[in-house]
């Protein structure tokens, strides 16, 4: 089928990008990702005031993770049915109300329920926010806005570490939990506010539900997203225990370099914008991703302490860059514009996939085999989402 021509009114050819607009947009995701890791910081708090075992915790962490992982695509033809302005709003309205019920809950079924609820929210959370980035930003800024928007995980999830331990134990977990859900409240009503004075909503999506064919670029960006977040997402994870057991750090210091090297990811992303802002081709800059590749053997190679956190450092990097050029990416392989919403969530399918699976993969791994041989994995994994990208770097419409 050959691919229509993305058609462009004369308004949308003249207006300018509504940067404070986009900015909101943004801080709307950045407070939806607070709450995407808002019980690491108080883990131990909660397991032990709730009496829950690890196991039980690393559920209720994940839960929003595997929500993704499962009904991303057909959370895009969701949010495609609803407008992507009152998506966003309401899943932020489901993630605070979600969690203001964990505040009340007493045991582990009832926050497993409330977090699944809040996984809803956040999804379409996901979803929404590139398309209405997409829509607010100027055909010459797109793909630098919405590598912008691919840094708010990394954000919010660094806001979220840095607040959350200090704010559990002045207020307790359930007052941080609860300050959380008033902070994403506020956003939702600030965004309804604004969205439809700048006209970000629109129309709903015009034109034909993408098919199963119309599917196959996004997808394979999807892929190329999975692999990145496969590979790279579980070196942090992970980093405290390879600091701790093989580099005799504290635990302090090592939740403190993994919290700098994890925001490392944003500034990934925000190079990978400006270097889109000035010309950079997609396809071109995705190749830096292969520069990524020697730093894994840094990281679990045995050597000194400053090759580990170097390395770590590049991956980190290397995540928010890729993420980056990936959602940039899409309104370039997209048949047409209006089906930004399923291409979305394709792509937010493929990576909650693979931040799902990465971490217990490279623990099976390194159980059986040793660290060392995460190494390869880490380089095999970069190098097929990497190509991923080039092959979808080469379909422009």
């Amino acid at each position: 089928m050959k691919s229509e021509p993305v058609q462009h009114t004369p308004h949308q050819l003249g207006r300018r990008s509504r940067w404070a607009t986009i900015a909101l947009v943004y801080l709307g995701g950045v407070a939806a990702a607070m709450s995407l890791g808002k019980f690491a910081p108080v883990g131990p708090i909660v397991t032990d005031q709730l009496e829950l075992s690890l196991s039980q915790l690393g559920w209720i962490i994940s839960a929003i993770v595997g929500i993704g992982a499962v009904f991303g695509l057909p959370g895009g033809y969701l949010v495609r049915r609803f407008g992507a302005h009152g998506s966003l709003v309401y899943g932020l309205v489901l993630v605070a109300v979600a969690s203001g019920a964990s505040v009340l809950a007493g045991d582990f079924v009832t926050l497993l329920a409330a977090r699944i609820v809040e996984g809803i929210g956040y999804l379409l959370v996901t979803i929404a926010g590139p398309v209405l980035v997409l829509r607010l930003a100027d055909e010459r800024d797109r793909s630098a806005a919405l590598s912008f928007w691919a840094t708010f995980v990394s954000v919010g999830l660094f806001a979220s570490t840095l607040v959350g331990g200090a704010a559990g134990d002045a207020f307790g977990w359930r007052g941080w939990v609860g300050m959380l859900a008033g902070l994403t409240l506020i956003m939702a009503a600030l965004l309804w506010l604004r969205l439809p004075r700048a006209g970000a909503a629109g129309p709903q999506a015009g034109g034909p539900v993408p098919r199963l064919r119309a599917l196959r670029w996004p997808g394979v960006l999807a892929a190329s997203f999975c692999l990145t977040a496969l590979v790279t997402i579980p070196v942090i994870v992970l980093l405290p225990t390879v600091l701790i057991e093989q580099h005799e750090q504290s635990a302090a210091a090592a939740g403190a370099s993994t919290s700098v090297i994890s925001l490392l990811s944003a500034a990934g992303g925000l190079l990978a914008g400006l270097l889109l802002r000035r010309g950079g081709k997609v396809g071109v800059l995705a190749l830096f991703g292969l520069l990524a590749v020697p730093a894994a053997w840094l990281v679990y190679g045995g050597g000194p302490l400053a090759g580990v956190l170097g390395g770590a450092g590049v991956l980190s990097l290397t995540n928010g860059f890729l993420a980056a050029i990936v959602f940039a990416a899409l309104p370039l392989i997209l048949e047409r514009l209006d089906h930004a919403d399923v291409g979305s969530g394709l792509v937010a399918q493929g990576g909650s996939l693979g931040s799902l699976l990465g971490p217990p993969l490279f623990g099976e791994v390194a159980a059986g085999f040793g660290f060392a041989a995460l190494a390869p994995v880490i380089a095999a994994g970069l190098v097929l989402a990497v190509g991923a990208l080039l092959w979808a770097g080469g379909r422009r419409t």
